[in-house]
């Protein structure tokens, strides 16, 4: 079965202009014309399609993925090279997870801290907080923030 670029960008949750531009990019060379030079996605076109996607997502540059898909059309003694680019993007993945649990905990104890400032009506309340009153979970937060605007 074949999709067009609309059927194809729907069923993937983009925009049509988006498989446009990959095409434009030249990582669509898997992708077959009609006589009419209409663009006919297939059913495995649609898992490459999602891998480009996630890539996308996961950070990758046009161009690295680019190389992806061109290793691909290489075929199999390209794997190595395939299998590193994905460690490697994977340890970024990793290291931006790392990074986000990071800013969300500060987020948290933002909320936190703020939903306290609303309570007291004022912000001036944690000036007025022993450490017990901090709950266990926020009190190295607040302690890195302090030593970050400390200098240290």
């Amino acid at each position: 079965m074949f999709y067009t670029v609309g059927e194809i960008a729907k069923k993937l949750n983009i925009p049509p202009s988006t498989l446009r531009y990959y095409d434009k990019e030249g990582l669509l060379p898997f992708v077959e014309r009609s006589s009419g030079g209409i663009r006919m996605f297939s059913d495995r076109d649609f898992e490459s399609l999602s891998v480009i996607e996630c890539l996308k997502k996961a950070g990758m540059s046009i161009k690295d993925i680019k190389l992806f898909m061109e290793w691909c059309e290489k075929g199999d003694s390209t794997i190595p090279e395939r299998l590193a680019m994905f460690r490697r993007q994977r340890e970024q993945v990793l290291s931006q997870i790392t990074q986000l649990k990071e800013t969300l905990e500060i987020l948290d104890y933002k909320e936190w801290y703020y939903e306290t400032a609303q309570k007291a009506g004022t912000c001036d309340i944690h000036e007025t907080l022993t450490p017990s009153d901090i709950h266990e979970r926020f009190r190295s937060i607040q302690q890195k923030l302090q030593q970050k605007s400390a200098g240290e």
